[in-house]
């Protein structure tokens, strides 16, 4: 189930929203101002956000902005602001798509279905190299290497594929099973808790329990997520 972030001040209108994209099968999360937007942004990783323009605290122009910088994830501008330049500025600012208000809800679910469909379904990551803690951990995706402090980190293939499918989505809490799919091809049958061992070994090379640096969190009943904090 694919999650869809709702930025909207007016309660009522992201209430409807989130109705008509629960029945067409999204998980939906609502914010109603800039900040909140941003922060849930970062908690749930959506696959895609509706954004309105008019919003307290930030403006949707800045919060978009903001989510373009940290990732790729399809933005669809839900707002009042009809004229054709605010159209452009939205859509030059990094908007995959614009709605104008009034709106039809069962038209909106079609756009955000079309917009998935031709984009990337997961957000993708704007560089493939991370550096984190001023050079303590960095992950080269294009050379399919890690260096902790400088040194080059031997890890398995296997561990590797499981780090950078966790720091592409910093603070994204993945299951057993989604690990499992993101590692392992589709025709995986083990037991899930192969992950667990995995995890175990990457921390044993990477963390730096002096510093109290954990990269990879436990989260408790639910599975992984991690927490490096944002790549330099």
């Amino acid at each position: 189930m694919k999650t869809i972030l709702v930025v909207d001040d007016e309660v009522k209108i992201a209430e409807l929203v989130q109705s008509y994209l629960e029945s067409a099968g999204y998980r939906v999360v609502c914010a109603y101002d800039g900040e909140q937007a941003l922060s849930l942004f970062d908690k749930f990783a959506p696959s895609l956000v509706v954004l309105d323009l008019m919003l307290p605290r930030i403006s949707g122009e800045e919060v978009c902005k903001e989510m373009r910088r940290r990732s790729r994830t399809p933005i669809i501008m839900l707002t009042a602001k009809s004229a054709e330049e605010s159209i452009v500025a939205g859509l030059s600012g990094g908007a995959d798509d614009y709605v104008v208000k009034p709106f039809s809800p069962r038209q909106l679910v079609a756009r955000v279905e079309a917009v998935l469909r031709r984009t990337s379904l997961e957000p993708l990551p704007l560089c493939e190299a991370f550096v984190y803690n001023n050079g303590d951990l960095v992950i080269d995706g294009a050379r399919r290497e890690v260096r902790k402090n400088g040194e080059s980190v031997a890890l398995t293939p296997t561990e590797f594929s499981l780090l950078f499918a966790l720091a592409k989505h910093p603070t994204r809490v993945f299951t057993r099973d989604e690990l499992l799919q993101q590692v392992f091809d589709d025709g995986y049958d083990g037991f899930d808790r192969v992950i667990d061992t995995h995890v175990k070994n990457l921390r044993q090379k990477i963390d730096t329990p002096e510093k109290d640096i954990r990269y990879i969190k436990t989260m408790h009943g639910v599975g992984y997520a991690f927490s490096g904090g944002k790549p330099l």
